[in-house]
């Protein structure tokens, strides 16, 4: 019998509700179909008095809402009631899995009861499944976790009903005579965008797993040895526009591919996982994006077999855009080049033709991964990507190979162990890259025999004598509750070590992570000879995370200049050190005006190892969701000093002026079927040194409950007067040039989904993207750190700068000699990427993908409208087209 308590005042504490499930019994059987008619479900009682969570926590709830749970050797089995008074109005809303539209209720299981991570699935009344993986006490929640279950929904004259069945192979748990769970059930009433929950979780409380019921009565379960293979099957053909002469671009080219994954349960709770020739494709592109900073882009992972368990395998630090690991490494594009031609391409450089492949091939890869009753979280991933060759042909016919990327191994090990009741936790985590850079030489494949078709092409002309031979890092991390979590602390601390040839290690000595070279620092320079770097990073940050209204936290971090994480990880910038602090008030309680509220105050200042004070910066923020269910968002940002060390690429530091930045987003109720959002960004300096301005606009769209479409169109200028340009040396001294850039990029996004029924589903993804810019009024660093920006910079006249064939050319001295030239640094960057996706889940775990995918990449005339460019380069140019039939098929034994 499941035991029923009052909700409890705010003010006091919450008792924990328990749910007393039974065993099936052997000659009873539960048929999923939605229609609770199965005599089975007699066994046990059911649960409810559910209580509102959203807008008005701790109230009644408008509607019932019941459960019940059951369980055999194999399977978890669930039972829901969802009562409606109005049931014409419920909200059936088609969609992908994971949708997460319309009416739906949520079952979320913390098997391991660690207080901090859980598994969630959810069944809408439409009969659409979603199942996420919940970590971080529920600040994380990871749809990409896909188990095989299965459930069914239905429609009666009370409301409508559900049923779910759960193999216990696809949840993870200890041994134990009685398995004690956390549990919680929530229900969305889509209409009215209510939320009402089992166990009352109080919205000033600092977690969500912590706070969850409990399931008892699982007697004597099993372990369950999973065992999962999954072969696939790939064709693909590309088609393209063919290139005379060329015979890497004849216009089409055709693949066959395939491969298997599996997944073995070693226990109940550590599984598994390995790859034969994985196809880590993804169904939809990256967007575009153009970084004139020279920052690389961090994209996310969308690839299967990465993104399953990431929260495993995750070490963000720093202030969280750092990361040890970062997945889209492995299979990266092809690092080495050959002569001068750039990398990813099919073209002729010097007569002649290089194919290049557009990624690293990845051999195999095994992840050993879970976590033991014990409160131990492991996780280890090894995976082997290949040697790539270009080929390469020139008009002779002469035909040769060159390596464009070596043989490579990489190994992540992560574990963490909790204790203190759950309230703690303390972890490591270790990665290794490691390169075989042997000898890289010229293949001759036309069989001749003779030296006269086989060369050496040393590792200096493939640029790989610029890849560390090895990369290492480790860390420590940990976060320690008290006070029924309300105030926390916690660190990090990371450390690596890369080594290589001298090339190498110089190359990232002056790279633009690091920066040895800037010229006016004296705790860095560039020594030739090192063969090795190391470095630290970190943080510790203590603060308040629940309880009443307020919450706050402060603390710093830090990256060493040697410290070096790109070989498997993500740094974006080394030489750093910053202090913040954030503090936030939340309206708790709905009133007449508002359903939800908040605001905040942040401060954080910048420095660099040598002591440089770099930035200071404070914001002021708010949100608020209405009564109607309209929203607004605002912040205001004031930088008062601004410095930055990388700007000049090398140079010395350099100032900004001043900035202030305004934001404001709003929107109307995203349950009504039509719904937008508009926002602005608003950037401004002093003597407009440089600004900002960004347009969003947000349409979502959906007719009936099986279609939907989104336009997501955005506008942004950045106009600059002192945009990097380039670097020439004038009478022995360099000068760093710098321009007003008037640059503007616009870029729409374009969804339409169609749901034939839950499993079978036909989405489209299209993306027009440009990006001009034009520079004027071209001038040079005179004082990079002065406060006016007359003096940091001084502007080239008439006589001293012209332009001829594409080229500047600078008489600085105005002696009739021309001092230096450079090339015009105009750009039109215009890309098209659209994708038409049917998926058919035609048994649970078992998919079907038929795709077709476009793309246009081409420089454009930046002498146009942005209009006009995109008509030339996309509407006017011929596509690169790749169509792909993939099948999958997942044997459970």
């Amino acid at each position: 019998m499941p035991i029923v308590n009052v909700a409890q005042d705010s003010t006091n504490a919450v008792e924990k509700r328990i749910y007393r499930t039974k065993p099936l019994k052997k000659a009873q059987v539960l048929k999923i179909d939605g229609v609770l008619d199965d005599l089975g479900w007699k066994t046990v009682e059911w649960a409810g008095n559910f209580i509102e969570s959203q807008p008005d926590e701790n109230t009644p709830p408008s509607q019932k809402t019941n459960f019940k749970i059951m369980y055999d050797q194999k399977f978890l089995y669930v039972a829901y009631k969802c009562f409606d008074d109005e049931p014409d109005k419920i909200e059936k809303r088609l969609s992908r899995r994971d949708g997460f539209a319309g009416d739906r209720i949520t079952l979320v299981l913390d098997t391991y009861h660690d207080k901090r991570t859980a598994f969630s699935f959810t069944i809408t009344a439409a009969g659409v499944k979603g199942d996420e993986f919940v970590s971080q006490n529920g600040n994380n929640w990871d749809s990409s976790w896909n188990p095989i279950w299965y459930a069914a929904s239905a429609m009666d004259s009370e409301g409508w009903t559900a049923e779910i069945k759960i193999p216990l192979s696809q949840l993870k748990f200890g041994k134990s005579e009685e398995q004690v769970w956390g549990l919680q059930v929530n229900r969305m009433l889509f209409r009215k965008d209510e939320r009402s929950v089992w166990q009352r979780i109080p919205r000033d409380v600092s977690g969500f797993v912590s706070e969850f019921g409990e399931l008892h009565g699982l007697i004597n379960l099993e372990a369950q040895k999973q065992l999962e293979i999954q072969p696939f099957a790939v064709t693909q053909l590309d088609t393209y526009p063919a290139e005379e002469g060329n015979p890497f671009r004849d216009g089409n080219d055709f693949e066959l591919n395939g491969g298997l994954d599996a997944k073995i349960g070693i226990t109940n709770d550590l599984t598994l996982d390995l790859t034969v020739n994985p196809d880590f494709g993804q169904v939809e592109a990256d967007p575009a994006a153009i970084a004139l900073d020279g920052f690389q882009v961090f994209f996310r992972e969308q690839r299967p077999f990465f993104v399953e368990n990431k929260n495993i395998f995750d070490y963000q630090f720093a202030n969280g855009f750092d990361n040890l690991f970062y997945s889209r490494r492995i299979g990266r594009s092809p690092q080495g080049s050959v002569g001068e031609n750039p990398i990813n391409d099919s073209s002729s450089v010097n007569d002649e033709y290089i194919d290049t492949p557009s990624n690293t091939t990845i051999l195999g890869a095994a992840k050993f991964s879970g976590k033991t009753k014990d409160g131990w979280s492991i996780g280890v991933l090894e995976s082997v990507t290949s040697r790539e060759v270009a080929k390469v042909k020139d008009n002779e016919g002469y035909k040769r190979e060159a390596i464009v990327e070596p043989l490579t191994n990489y190994v992540v090990g992560r574990v963490q162990k909790d204790f203190n009741k759950r309230n703690s936790f303390i972890g490591g985590i270790f990665t290794a890259t490691h390169r075989d850079l042997g000898d890289v030489l010229n293949i001759d494949y036309n069989n001749t025999g003779t030296d006269e078709t086989s060369e050496l092409v040393g590792l200096r002309e493939n640029n790989l004598n610029m890849l560390h031979k090895s990369a290492y890092t480790g860390g420590i991390d940990f976060r320690h509750n008290w006070k029924d979590r309300k105030y926390f602390v916690e660190g990090n601390i990371v450390a690596s070590h890369v080594e290589g040839s001298k090339e190498a290690i110089k190359h990232t000595q002056q790279s633009l992570t690091h920066l040895f070279q800037r010229i006016d620092a004296n705790h860095v320079g560039v020594d030739p000879n090192r063969t090795s770097l190391t470095g630290t990073g970190g943080k510790l940050v203590t603060g308040k995370s629940g309880g009443g209204n307020w919450r706050y936290e402060g603390g710093v971090f830090w990256r060493s200049p040697e410290l070096e994480l790109n070989d498997i990880g993500f740094l974006r910038q080394a030489d750093d050190v910053r202090q913040f602090t954030e503090i936030n008030y939340l309206f708790l309680k709905p009133t007449k005006f508002y359903r939800r509220a908040a605001t905040g105050f942040n401060q954080s200042a910048a420095f660099d190892f040598e002591g440089n004070y770099n930035r200071i910066q404070y914001s002021l923020e708010g949100d608020i969701n209405y009564v109607n269910n309209w929203w607004t968002e605002i912040e205001m940002i004031h930088k008062p000093r601004i410095f930055t060390n990388t700007i000049l690429r090398g140079g010395p530091r350099y100032r900004f002026s001043q900035e202030n930045i305004a934001v404001l987003f709003f929107g109307s109720d995203k349950r009504k079927k039509f719904n937008f959002t508009m926002g602005h960004v608003n950037s401004f300096t002093q003597q407009n040194n440089f600004s900002y301005r960004r347009y969003v606009l947000r349409l979502n769209y959906q007719p009936f409950n099986a279609f939907s479409m989104s336009l997501n169109p955005e506008f942004e200028e950045n106009p600059n007067k002192t945009q990097y340009v380039t670097e020439q040396n004038f009478n022995n001294t360099t000068r760093y040039i710098t321009a007003e850039i008037d640059q503007q990029t616009l870029s729409a996004s374009i969804r339409l989904n169609y749901s034939i029924n839950p499993d079978l589903t036909i989405q489209y993804y299209g993306q027009p993207f440009v990006s001009r810019g034009r520079y004027t009024n071209f001038n040079y660093v005179n004082n990079a750190t002065a406060s006016d920006l007359r003096d940091r910079v001084t502007l080239y006249d008439q006589n001293q700068i012209s332009f001829a064939d594409d080229t500047y050319s600078v008489d600085e001295d105005k002696n009739g000699t021309v001092d230096y030239t450079f090339d015009n640094p105009d750009f039109s960057f215009v890309q098209f990427r659209s994708n038409l996706v049917l998926r058919w889940e035609y048994i649970p775990g078992s998919e079907m993908f038929l795709v077709w995918s476009q793309g246009i990449t081409g420089d454009g005339n930046p002498s146009n409208h942005l209009f006009r460019s995109l008509d030339n380069q996309v509407l006017g140019q011929q596509p690169e087209n790749t169509f792909l039939i993939k099948a999958t098929y997942r044997f459970v034994l």
